[in-house]
């Protein structure tokens, strides 16, 4: 559950706001979509190297 503490007076709008962007940090939806349906470990160490060396060639590119 997120506790979210809101000073009096403060608007409603921003409260909703801090409490978004709090729940997105938890990372709940990433969870429960990657829940629904199962990857095999393969694809997923599979998936995890094309992303390194995506994430490698990018980092080259920029030096």
């Amino acid at each position: 559950m997120l506790i979210i503490p809101v000073k009096e007076g403060e608007n409603i709008e921003r409260a909703i706001k801090k409490y978004k962007k709090k729940f997105d940090r938890t990372k709940v939806m990433r969870e429960l979509r990657s829940r629904k349906e199962f990857t095999k470990p393969s694809v997923l160490k599979r998936q995890e190297k094309i992303r390194a060396a995506y994430k490698q060639r990018k980092k080259s590119a920029e030096y």
